[in-house]
């Protein structure tokens, strides 16, 4: 086989060299000027239907998300509403069992006392409008019936230790 070698000259590098960017550089002065001309005879047309197209799509994305935001609203009331009444009905159920634990604890034989406390927080519990002031009226009707209930138990051994 025989052995080929290949000479470069500087000069014709350099020329070839030179040569190919200026025809880069054409091309792009070229490519610039058929993109003016485009822009200039065709491109409003393109651009027009473009937004037409634009537009269109746009208002289904807006109904769209309005009908979903509109589902997981009354979904989100729903909700608020079912957890609203269960924790109504929760608290009810946690004074109504004070009450009773306290009527029940009480000894028969005591004359019966009136406790209003208990009458008053019954009364704020119903009257409560939203399941915060629910919350807080349970919760101050449970303190109050626990300190009664305690005194009410003093009150009993202090008078079984009076008769003895």
């Amino acid at each position: 086989m025989q052995r080929q070698s290949i000479h470069f000259q500087p000069n014709q590098l350099s020329d070839a060299a030179l040569a190919a960017s200026r025809q880069m550089w054409l091309a792009s002065l070229g490519a610039a000027v058929v993109t003016r001309d485009w822009v200039q005879n065709e491109a409003g047309t393109v651009l027009k239907t473009l937004v037409k197209e634009g537009t269109a799509v746009e208002s289904r994305a807006i109904r769209f998300v309005g009908d979903r935001l509109e589902g997981s609203v009354e979904r989100a009331n729903t909700l608020w509403r079912r957890t609203r009444h269960t924790v109504e009905t929760t608290v009810r159920a946690y004074a109504d069992t004070a009450v009773t634990i306290v009527r029940e604890t009480l000894p028969k034989g005591l004359p019966k006392i009136d406790l209003p406390i208990i009458k008053r927080a019954e009364a704020r519990a119903k009257r409560a409008a939203t399941v915060k002031r629910a919350r807080k009226v349970a919760k101050a009707a449970k303190t109050r019936t626990t300190k009664v209930a305690g005194k009410a138990k003093r009150a009993v051994k202090k008078a079984a230790a009076a008769r003895a």
